[in-house]
């Protein structure tokens, strides 16, 4: 692996992401270490989280002692790691894109699977989205039913 950032597809920018164009919010030359408490607070997410994040190889912090050091590079992943999570991709998405980022300095293959993920999110959400406006036609036509039957005049039995 590279010390350069993951590229920006996935990654928003500016103040929102961190304060930084890239996102990272540090303003260095690249250099500052993070412990795992401070991306923890910058991210608002949890340390077991971040933990659960190396666990399954999306971030490969220093070790120093008994200490986990993270690196501009490991922020940047964690970004794009939040975003795709809040995207719906799945670890193994993301973990994919990731990879790919190391083997296509480029950046061809990677914004191509992102592409290709993007089209498929895209037409899922479409699909759920028909779903949904059906369930919801049917539930107010019942509603509607349910409105009338209580509103008709009511014979004894």
């Amino acid at each position: 692996m590279t010390n350069d950032p993951p590229p920006r597809a996935l990654e928003a920018s500016g103040p929102a992401a961190g304060g930084e164009p890239d996102g990272t919010g540090d303003g260095d030359d690249g250099l500052r270490r993070f412990t795992i408490g401070e991306l923890a607070d910058h991210f608002g997410i949890t340390t077991r989280t971040i933990r659960f994040y190396e666990a399954r190889g999306l971030l490969s912090p220093e070790r120093r002692g008994v200490n986990r050091t993270y690196s501009r590079r490991d922020k940047a992943r964690l970004t794009l790691i939040l975003r795709g999570k809040n995207l719906g991709f799945t670890l193994e998405d993301i973990a994919e894109y990731l990879a790919l980022y190391d083997a296509d300095p480029i950046q061809e293959a990677q914004t191509r699977l992102l592409l290709d993920k993007i089209e498929a999110a895209i037409s899922d959400l479409q699909l759920k989205r028909a779903d949904l406006d059906r369930t919801l036609r049917d539930l107010k036509d019942i509603r509607a039913k349910c409105v009338e039957h209580l509103k008709a005049p009511k014979r004894p039995a």
